[in-house]
């Protein structure tokens, strides 16, 4: 009797630090994984971090699937599609797998109890024309294996897909890496087959992608192709970050995601730039800069004119500004950056006491459209009290 007694309250005493010890790296994982990156809503949206293009082992990626979401949580991303390629299965000897969808169903079984949405996807592998191209928001991947391009196109937008144009300018199919509309794009746009277009993959950007994108009317994506680590390709230990698109949804909800897309509401972070369409880089920029204060600094005789002004970045990315001001800097030159998350205190001289002002500048780290980089005001109210 004694035996079993004792038998009993071991087991209990291991099931308690079983569920202690789940508790602890609950705790734990949940506090490394607060949201790395911060990006401040714009009006009427909230400002969504996603990366749409990546692989695992069921195609030609070097990861099992959880990977990909164990560093999408530690990222704080919202968002991810895993895109293996529908014809390219390197690993088929490896990993005979005839269900396209697998990476998916692994992916969201182990995203199930995080706030992490993932989205059914799978890459389209053709020689160019049309090249590579992602189809997510799919039902049924499997659908998709077709011989014809145009019916696997089709296929997708029957099943609800956004289709977008993978790296335009890869070097493996354009060797001048210029990306350029051939016939058969003007026919899947002029047939509503494609939506949007890679203007960055990877560590590369395209000036000519984001053209096509601005003449085509198409979402502006840019997301990481990764193969490999994020951590290692990207060097996050080292301050450095993957290659993300930005959608400005209702909600964050694959829902609003997808009508975000299909709407066009984004902006591509990469290589401490943002990228985007004028109408919606603008406002992110403004919500970033945050004037803390102003007030008018001292002399030894007194008051002096010029004003100094507390600049906030609560964003992710430095940015890099130009004064267009028709006032001169006093701390500054003309070309200054705020960093990620830093307040830079920039003295203005406006020659008289001003109780309200304006300040300009270029913003030199973003782009919306190609070698034009925005302008963006803040609106300065000195406070003296």
């Amino acid at each position: 009797m004694k035996q079993i007694r004792l038998y009993t309250l071991t087991l209990f005493q291991i099931l308690i630090c079983v569920l202690l010890t789940q508790i602890s790296i609950q705790s734990s994982y949940a506090h490394e994984n607060e949201r790395l990156y911060q990006f401040p809503d714009i009006p009427g949206y909230k400002t969504l971090l996603c990366d749409f293009h990546m692989h695992t082992v069921f195609s030609d990626g070097d990861v099992w699937p959880t990977i990909r979401v164990h560093e999408a949580l530690k990222e704080g991303l919202d968002a991810i599609s895993i895109t293996d390629h529908l014809e390219y299965q390197p690993h088929e000897k490896d990993i005979a797998h005839p269900d396209r969808n697998r990476s998916y169903q692994i992916a969201l079984d182990a995203a199930q109890e995080h706030d992490l949405i993932i989205i059914n996807g799978a890459e389209i592998t053709r020689d160019m024309p049309p090249g590579h191209a992602n189809a997510i928001f799919l039902k049924d991947a499997n659908k998709l294996i077709k011989e014809d391009v145009f019916d696997v196109f089709r296929e997708a937008k029957r099943q609800g897909a956004f289709i977008f144009w993978n790296h335009p300018h890869w070097i493996a199919h354009k060797p001048d890496g210029i990306a350029e509309l051939m016939e058969m794009h003007h026919q899947l746009i002029n047939d509503g087959l494609l939506d949007g277009i890679e203007i960055v993959n990877d560590v590369t950007y395209s000036n000519e992608a984001m053209q096509i994108a601005l003449d085509q009317n198409l979402t502006i994506m840019g997301n990481s192709d990764i193969h490999g680590l994020v951590d290692w390709s990207y060097k996050l230990y080292k301050g450095g970050h993957r290659p993300l698109t930005l959608v400005f949804a209702e909600d964050k909800s694959e829902e609003s995601i997808k009508e975000g897309l299909e709407s066009g509401r984004t902006a591509v972070w990469f290589n401490e730039s943002v990228i985007g369409k004028s109408e919606f880089l603008i406002p992110l920029i403004e919500h970033s800069l945050l004037v803390k204060r102003s007030y008018t600094m001292k002399s030894y005789t007194g008051e002096s004119s010029v004003q100094a002004v507390e600049i906030e970045n609560k964003s992710s990315t430095d940015y890099i500004l130009e004064n267009l001001s028709d006032f001169s800097l006093h701390s500054h030159a003309d070309v200054f950056t705020i960093k990620t998350h830093g307040t830079e205190t920039v003295g203005v001289m406006t020659l008289k006491k001003m109780p309200e002002f304006e300040l300009c500048f270029k913003v030199l780290n973003a782009v919306v459209a190609p070698n034009t980089h925005p302008e963006i005001n803040l609106k300065i109210h000195v406070n003296d009290d």
